[in-house]
């Protein structure tokens, strides 16, 4: 990490570790521990609804591979494609999201 210049905060969360990185002005990111044969990248984009944004992505043929969770600092949900691309849907907790599958 000293070799980008990243910033990393090792988080304790009872069933493993977290470790947060702030990357730039505005980019943060982190790793999460787990048991895995090789190592997982799994890219985050930030939404402005989550539940919005997973019901857009499976609409457009995505399977759905974690439905919206709340978690300490925002809700996230996965989806991946028909190839096989995972990725990670993330909503700050700045405004509390719809519940999945409603459409007001």
């Amino acid at each position: 990490m000293e070799l980008f210049g990243w910033r990393a905060e090792k988080l304790d969360l009872g069933a493993g570790s977290y470790l947060a990185l702030e990357l730039a002005e505005g980019i943060d990111g982190g790793v999460v521990e787990r048991d895995a044969e090789h190592a997982l990248w799994l890219p985050y984009v930030e939404v402005p609804d989550i539940t919005e944004a997973t019901d857009r992505a499976n609409l457009l043929g995505a399977s759905l591979l974690l439905a919206p969770r709340e978690g300490p600092a925002g809700w996230r949900s996965i989806v991946a494609t028909a190839a096989g691309g995972e990725i990670a849907l993330w909503q700050p907790k700045r405004r509390r999201p719809r519940r999945v599958g409603s459409r007001t």
